[in-house]
């Protein structure tokens, strides 16, 4: 099943917030996931059990290191790109 997650990623305790969130963006990066950054989110979208390994494994990477938050939503009916348009049109 094709979904969407919507993701915030807060570092906390560091002055800079970038490299941590750049970071981690990287670290999600898989074959068949589609990430589309935004100023506030980032927008996942893949198959579910893609997206969720993916952001399992994210979060637990940066958890060790940093303390975080990390605000998810996920969606298998509105997959929708930052265009307003469904991701498969």
């Amino acid at each position: 099943m094709k979904i969407q997650a919507e993701l915030s990623l807060y570092p906390l305790k560091t002055k800079e917030l970038a490299p941590s969130i750049e970071s981690f963006l990287r670290a999600l990066a898989r074959k068949g996931i589609s990430i589309d950054p935004g100023p506030m989110s980032t927008v996942v979208t893949g198959e579910s059990r893609a997206v969720f390994r993916a952001i399992s494994k994210g979060f637990k990477k940066f958890a060790k290191r940093d303390e975080i938050v990390l605000i998810a939503k996920f969606s298998n009916a509105c997959p929708l790109n930052r265009k307003g348009n469904r991701s498969n049109d």
